[in-house]
């Protein structure tokens, strides 16, 4: 089972460090007004923000360079100044970072790490380095959302990443941002459409299932099947998987290949339950579950919980999903809760 070191909490003062593991787009002139938005929100809250050197180089920059992302993402690590550190945003490349990642100097200077998407190849490193990661929020598409940082993600933020207190029940948020308006500076001013949103559906099985978080964005994950990165097999022993797919809206034939991946390995066997972030803008909502549906059922689980539309993943506003914290989801109640703190 899944047993991963936490690592010290934030406090009012503390440096966050921006990293561009992946995609470069914070750097690009047409998101400077993004980039300074998020940057001030952060400051605004009480911490000192520290942009790595190379956050900010660009697109270009980034792709060509995956050893230059992979040692500044140790440096960041590395430097004692820095207590978080967080994505500016996903992408589709981090894979490259492997070969120039020491895993060594990573584990050996533990501290909270958070982004989401292509970043799930960055949180399982830190798994593979021994200590918990947050999938949650990035710069530029949460902290730097239009006209205000959401109320659910700053909550959460707090909950999660500020007190050594058990999170405890984690509702959906009530409403989602609408995908889809640009991130001109003319939009800058524009409230994106809100969607109200429901609570959690239960696609399958019975009862409460309890265990340690672990999981990432579907896509991610199947791609990374095979590298030295990808999580042991008996990680997902006894645990709670968390999912979620990516704005690349794939197919329903796609999601189910996927899924019966899942089962293919054996990680199907080997979880308690899982929990579905909502698919960005709804999309394919009820063919999705009836996908997991489908493959539970095919692999013998009927009776294992599954939650679907939890705020998490490609979603705003979100919460933030510990990996390694200790979980319950209850299919008869349909709640979501995390039964300890997630920092010391």
């Amino acid at each position: 089972m899944l047993q991963l070191k936490k690592p010290a909490r934030l406090n009012k003062g503390d440096t966050i460090a921006l990293v561009s593991s992946s995609s470069g787009l914070a750097g690009e002139p047409t998101m400077k007004h993004r980039t300074t938005l998020g940057i001030k929100r952060i400051e605004e809250m009480g911490y000192k923000v520290k942009v790595m050197p190379n956050a900010l180089k660009g697109l270009a920059f980034n792709y060509e360079n995956p050893k230059a992302r992979a040692e500044e993402l140790m440096a960041a690590f590395l430097d004692p100044e820095v207590k978080a550190i967080i994505s500016t945003l996903g992408g589709d490349d981090s894979v490259r970072l492997l070969p120039y990642l020491d895993f060594e100097i990573i584990s050996q200077h533990p501290k909270i790490f958070m982004g989401y998407s292509d970043s799930t190849f960055t949180h399982f490193v830190c798994l593979k380095a021994g200590f918990s990661s947050f999938y949650g929020l990035s710069l530029l598409t949460d902290f730097a959302e239009n006209n205000a940082f959401p109320e659910y993600s700053r909550n959460h933020f707090n909950k999660t990443l500020t007190q050594n207190e058990i999170i405890g029940d984690i509702p959906t948020s009530d409403f989602v941002y609408k995908h889809g308006l640009r991130w001109d500076k003319e939009n800058e001013l524009i409230d994106r459409e809100k969607i109200d949103n429901t609570g959690y559906e239960v696609v399958n099985g019975k009862g409460q299932a309890s265990g340690p978080l672990i999981g990432g964005c579907l896509e991610l994950m199947i791609s990374l099947r095979g590298t030295d990165v990808y999580p042991d097999e008996t990680d997902f022993d006894g645990a709670i998987l968390f999912l979620e797919t990516s704005e690349v809206l794939m197919p329903q034939w796609l999601m189910e290949d996927f899924m019966r991946s899942l089962g293919a390995l054996g990680t199907l066997d080997r979880i308690n339950g899982i929990i579905f972030g909502r698919p960005q803008n709804g999309h394919l909502y009820d063919e999705y579950k009836e996908v997991v549906q489908k493959i539970m059922k095919e692999w013998g689980h009927e009776d294992k919980p599954v939650l679907f539309n939890a705020s998490f993943g490609h979603n705003e506003p979100k919460c933030i999903v510990p990996y390694g914290r200790n979980a319950v989801i209850d299919a008869d109640n349909r709640t979501f809760t995390i039964t300890e703190s997630a920092v010391e």
